[in-house]
């Protein structure tokens, strides 16, 4: 991959997490704070959209099947980071959830990290000679 696109991978995660960040902030007790299978619906549904944002990305930009663990892997590590200090300062970032949702925001994002990612690398695998 050339380094532009390397560049702008990662700079599109970065805004993908600073939306999905403001969007949680505001959003996240109607989210993370309700009934159990409403929480549950949007548990399963997270990682679903994020996956097909982040293959939309990756087709849109031609990355060949191949190079989609390390595509994946620029667009989800800002948002890894980001979510490292949101989460270790969740009253300062994220006002409107209690303090115990931060940990049911953690399990969204281990989720979606995880489906995202593990998505990517079967993909690449497959496409290894």
């Amino acid at each position: 991959m050339k380094v532009q696109e390397s560049a702008l991978l990662f700079f599109l995660g970065l805004a993908i997490w600073i939306l999905g960040t403001v969007y949680y902030a505001y959003r996240g007790p109607r989210v993370l704070e309700t009934t159990e299978l409403q929480y549950w619906v949007s548990f399963i549904a997270s990682p679903v959209i994020s996956a097909v944002i982040c293959i939309a990305i990756l087709q849109w930009r031609h990355i060949p099947p191949a190079n989609w663990a390390a595509a994946i892997l620029l667009l989800a590590i800002p948002g890894m980071i980001g979510e490292a200090v949101v989460l270790s300062h969740l009253a300062t970032f994220m006002p409107k959830l209690h303090a115990i949702s931060g940990g049911r925001y953690g399990a969204y994002l281990f989720a979606t990290y995880a489906v995202v990612l593990g998505l990517a690398e079967v993909v690449t695998l497959r496409a290894a000679p």
